[in-house]
């Protein structure tokens, strides 16, 4: 699994031209699920997010996880992560899992995040659905967060 994580002063989600979701101070986390990925994989890569220390402390160092600074989390997927461009101008996107365990593996992800953060604290937008993601990046950060090796 791959997690693009960015900072986020607020951000939302809307389908259709209705916001479905919303959050404030936080992250965005687009996550794409890799063919090889398991159950086991997604709680890992949960637990790492939630406890990324990307936020400042009292000196200005990134010391601070999602949790103490009581921030929110969106969580979009976003297969594209998993796109190949090394041949052509087209991207492959053979290594991104199919859409039934890509959506399990998803699901896990969410849940595991409302268990270690707060229910309240996870939103996200709608699997396979086409999105408009709006954002204000805060920094900006932007950092990836790698599950296993494929």
């Amino acid at each position: 699994m791959r997690a693009l994580i960015q900072r986020v002063k607020r951000c939302s989600v809307s389908v259709e031209g209705n916001r479905i979701s919303e959050i404030g101070k936080g992250v965005l986390v687009l996550l794409a699920v890799h063919v090889s990925d398991a159950g086991d994989d997604a709680l890992r890569l949960a637990d790492r997010c939630g406890a990324l220390r990307i936020f400042d402390d009292a000196e200005g160092k990134m010391n601070l996880s999602i949790a103490d600074v009581s921030g929110e989390v969106m969580v979009v997927s976003q297969f594209t992560l998993y796109g190949d461009t090394r041949k052509g101008n087209r991207p492959s996107y053979t290594e991104a899992a199919p859409p039934e365990q890509a959506e399990t593996l998803y699901k896990t992800f969410v849940e595991r995040l409302r268990t270690v953060l707060a229910p309240n604290k996870v939103a996200t937008g709608v699997f396979r659905a086409l999105m408009d993601v709006e954002l204000v990046n805060d920094g900006p950060v932007t950092v990836m967060v790698e599950g296993k090796k494929a």
